[in-house]
């Protein structure tokens, strides 16, 4: 990114409050891209033991695998699901606040006796999974607004902050030869003026 400039005083300062408001929010983006890492990392690890948790619940049920060909899978379903917005390291995030199941009534004497087990083992499967799953979603989300403060930092870092400093630097550099030239002009014009006033003296005494 190219940056424009005019080679006057105004356009120095426009250049110098530029520099100054980048090189005054640069630790601010960059303790926010930090945090966002930070986040990132502590994220990725809780979802990793929320998918450790539900591959070890799902082993621990691996001998009811016969039985569940005879369980009515239709007794229990997801009713809803309550979130809220929550603001971690600047990102505006969905947080699950809790998992509400519909359980439909069934005969207990006609039903076999494990399937009260059965429907509460499946929640706990169906907790898991969906915390899991909210918490990938919170990862996506977290390590979205990761890459955008760290492309920031590198915008301010690698272009406009070395930008705004070399545009400045162009400016003086053109302002102090402006003005040696302006100095070097009027003293030449001082002593044009200086050789015709002496001619002039010299001329009426004689």
């Amino acid at each position: 990114m190219a940056i424009r400039f005019q080679y006057n005083k105004t356009s120095l300062q426009q250049q110098e409050k530029a520099l100054k408001m980048r090189l005054r929010t640069l630790p601010t983006i960059k303790s926010k891209e930090s945090a966002l890492r930070q986040q990132v990392k502590q994220t990725k690890r809780e979802v990793d033991l929320l998918e450790e948790k539900l591959e070890q619940e799902l082993r621990g049920y691996q001998g009811m695998v016969s039985l569940w060909d005879e369980f009515d899978a239709s007794l229990i379903t997801v009713d809803r699901v309550d979130l809220s917005m929550k603001k971690i390291a600047g990102v505006l995030l969905p947080v699950l606040d809790g998992i509400h199941y519909e359980v439909r009534p069934f005969s207990i004497f006609n039903a076999p006796s494990w399937w009260a087990e059965g429907i509460e083992l499946l929640k706990t499967l169906a907790t898991t999974g969906i915390e899991a799953e909210f918490l990938r979603l919170k990862m996506e989300y977290l390590e979205h607004a990761r890459k955008k403060t760290t492309q920031k930092v590198n915008l301010f870092e690698k272009v406009q902050i070395p930008g705004y400093q070399d545009a400045i630097r162009k400016i003086k550099r053109f302002l102090e030869d402006e003005e040696s030239l302006s100095k070097a002009s009027q003293k030449i014009m001082r002593t044009n003026i200086e050789l015709r006033k002496q001619k002039e003296e010299e001329e009426a005494a004689q």
